[in-house]
């Protein structure tokens, strides 16, 4: 499923509850979903910057297969770092209820995604789910963070993508 997909069917699921009250259960409820986050990355280097509650928030690189293919942008290794990775896998946590709710939209649009297809998604299903209007203004600004995160390590794997494949090239000349 694209993001644009699940884009519609986070709007069409959102819009199937008519209260706000339940809303909120219902990204809480995303949240509680989520996998469990590995101890291991419950590190200051993987916390979002601009949240009010506690996030934290890992990416490496992985192939479609669910094989890892290459060490982290902070250079942790996670399997064969001589491979391109095509998508980018993220696993994220919060201390906070809703927070976390809302990690697990972000995840179900941006988790497993190639740097491309991050960078490509618009960020107007905020708009689209509501949240806009119905976040305080710290969470919203802790899922723009959130938000900038997730395309910080896009922008980054896109360009060890790029150097890696031109590696690759010059090797094979």
């Amino acid at each position: 499923m694209t993001s644009a997909e699940t884009i519609r069917k986070l709007v069409d699921e959102f819009a199937s509850i008519p209260d706000w009250e339940d809303r909120y259960a219902h990204i809480i409820a995303l949240g509680r979903a989520l996998p469990a986050y590995p101890e291991e990355y419950r590190k200051d280097k993987y916390k979002v910057s601009g949240c009010q509650s506690q996030v934290w928030l890992y990416a490496g690189g992985k192939g479609r297969g669910d094989q890892d293919t290459q060490g982290t942008v902070d250079g942790e290794a996670n399997g064969h770092k001589d491979v391109v990775s095509e998508v980018i896998h993220f696993e994220a946590d919060s201390d906070a209820a809703i927070v976390k709710g809302l990690i697990a939209i972000l995840m179900k649009i941006y988790n497993d995604r190639t740097p491309q297809e991050i960078l490509g998604v618009p960020p107007d299903f905020i708009q689209k789910l509501g949240l806009d209007q119905h976040l305080t203004v710290n969470r919203t600004n802790g899922l723009a963070s959130m938000m900038k995160q997730i395309h910080l390590y896009a922008i980054a794997y896109g360009r060890i993508d790029e150097e890696r494949k031109r590696a690759r090239e010059l090797k094979s000349q």
